[in-house]
């Protein structure tokens, strides 16, 4: 497969586009509105412990607070403590030489580390690494878990034990890596060996080790005198850990657009991985380096309900709050007689596509596919086989579940960050994201409604009424308008507000002495 990173930089925006085979495969933001947080390490203050859902709310100084699972809290808050100076008597456990060991293991029986709750308390200092981008109402997810990744390595302070990636199947290899890595690791550090660490001379890995280390010294110098919440370490831009964390032997090449960010990404190869020096090229060209690749077509492809299939079908992509549901349609597809042949065509294409969807629009959590039904068992675990097939080029977790009887695929997917219709757009302020709005009558039946239980209630014969400028252009246009008709029928004083904020199907009304809100007063 021929994979190439395309980097277009236009003011201070920077877009990522990864390609397999020409076509968009995954796609990355980088504005200064919307920074990437994920990586980055705090020092928070614990806000609430809800042993009922086994979570604490976590004060890292946003709007929201963050949310930490009780799964997500390591065995090392004691150590963390005494570094910020609080009381430890914790033992430290002696250090883990297992060389058999591919990852790290989990610590104790799983039953017995769920139920035990963790000794957490209102106002704790706590130190939380970031793991999940907010999603909708949502805040960040963090874990006291600490990692810091490099290009070689993930140092895991506390954690003493070496991993290794499980992409590095030679056995020789292997041993070299760990024997690297444990002849200079200090007591006291754990370490994951990186895929792409595979065939690198040791001078390269031992100078991520000890960058890393440095930057874990920086960590707890800044954690004896940092005041809760405060932003401990920052992680590398969405640009920079692209580059840090995709770049690798399948990479034919990354052309950028830019001069700057060509300088400073090959500086960083020349530092870091020497071999893939020569994969960057610089894109000098006139016409747009986006439109030469066609990624624009892509990314308006992405962001429409509905993508077409080659063979005339057709899918329909609808996010909800709880979970993505997609739907495949035939069309006018029928190029056999019989319809469970074109079915399974139609399926088998469309599974293609949706995930190839899936991962450029960073679907995450619940996945719903309504394949076409098919009947024939042998056809249906051809289709799972195929969908199983397509998510192996997926860096994110991934479950999938056979064919239902319904003809339902359902998947859950890890969510890390916002999809890619979140990065890029906003909530219409008009239909709230409903993508539907009221009808002008039933709007209208429901404001009249409103000022009979209004005038059945209150002595008051005047009141203020705020809606949208273009509900209220619809209001008030002509000599005898709807407003004067609502006015002269119920007998009421109505002063009218333009509130932009407002959506086409909602009003609210304030008394005019006290100037107060009393729609939800009147509003059933």
């Amino acid at each position: 497969m021929k994979k190439v990173i395309l980097i277009n930089s236009i003011g201070r925006e920077i877009r990522i586009a990864i390609t397999e085979d020409g076509r968009l495969a995954e796609f990355f933001l980088d504005t200064p509105d919307k920074e990437r947080n994920v990586g980055d390490i705090y020092l928070g203050k614990v806000g609430k412990v809800i042993p009922g859902i086994r979570a604490a709310f976590i004060d890292l100084g946003f709007e929201q607070d963050a949310f930490l699972h009780f799964s997500d809290i390591g065995n090392y808050l004691d150590e963390y403590a005494s570094i910020i100076g609080e009381d430890s008597d914790i033992e430290e456990d002696d250090e883990d030489d297992d060389e058999e060991e591919e990852t790290p293991k989990k610590n104790g029986n799983a039953r017995e580390s769920y139920n035990k709750t963790p000794n957490l308390e209102r106002g704790q200092d706590i130190v939380v690494q970031i793991t999940k981008e907010p999603v909708g109402k949502k805040g960040f997810r963090v874990t006291s878990k600490v990692s810091i990744p490099g290009r070689y390595l993930v140092l895991i302070p506390f954690d003493r034990k070496i991993g290794l990636s499980k992409k590095i199947y030679n056995y020789k290899e292997k041993r070299r890596l760990r024997s690297i890595v444990k002849s200079t690791l200090p007591k006291g550090f754990g370490v994951i060996i990186r895929t792409v660490a595979a065939g690198q001379e040791e001078s390269l890995i031992l100078d991520d080790l000890n960058s890393l280390i440095k930057t874990w010294n920086d960590i707890q110098a800044s954690l004896k005198t940092a005041k809760a919440p405060a932003l401990l370490h920052k992680d590398l831009s969405t640009t920079s850990s692209v580059i840090r964390d995709l770049f690798k032997d399948d990479i034919e090449k990354a052309i950028v657009d830019s001069k700057k960010l060509f300088k400073d990404i090959k500086l960083y190869l020349d530092e870091t991985s020497p071999e893939f020096s020569d994969k960057i090229q610089l894109f000098d060209k006139d016409q747009p380096l986006f439109d030469v690749y066609k990624i624009e077509e892509q990314l308006h492809e992405s962001l429409q309900r509905k993508v077409w299939l080659k063979n005339g079908g057709y899918i329909i992509i609808e996010p909800t709050e709880a979970m993505t549901v997609v739907d495949v349609n035939s069309g006018k597809y029928a190029r056999h007689k019989e319809q469970e042949i074109n079915s399974l065509n139609t399926n088998l294409e469309s599974a293609k596509e949706i995930v190839r969807q899936i991962r450029l629009r960073d679907i995450g959590g619940i996945i719903v596919i309504d394949f076409i039904d098919l009947y024939d068992d042998k056809n249906r675990r051809r289709l799972y086989e195929e969908v199983k097939k397509e998510f192996r080029n997926d860096r994110a977790k991934v479950t999938i579940l056979p064919v239902s009887d319904f003809g339902l695929v359902e998947i859950t997917r890890q969510r890390i960050r916002q999809n890619i219709l979140q990065s890029v757009s906003d909530l219409c302020p008009v239909c709230k994201g409903t993508g539907r709005v009221q009808s002008k009558s039933t709007f209208m039946n429901r404001m009249e409604r409103w000022i009979r239980r209004y005038k059945g209630g209150h002595n008051a014969f005047t009141v203020k009424l705020a809606v949208n400028p273009f509900v209220g252009y619809y209001l008030t246009n002509g000599l005898w308008s709807r407003l004067n008709k609502i006015r002269l029928k119920n007998k009421i004083m109505i002063k009218l507000i333009e509130d932009d904020t407002l959506g086409l199907d909602d009003f609210r009304f304030y008394s005019a002495k006290e100037d107060k809100d009393i729609t939800e007063e009147f509003d059933k």
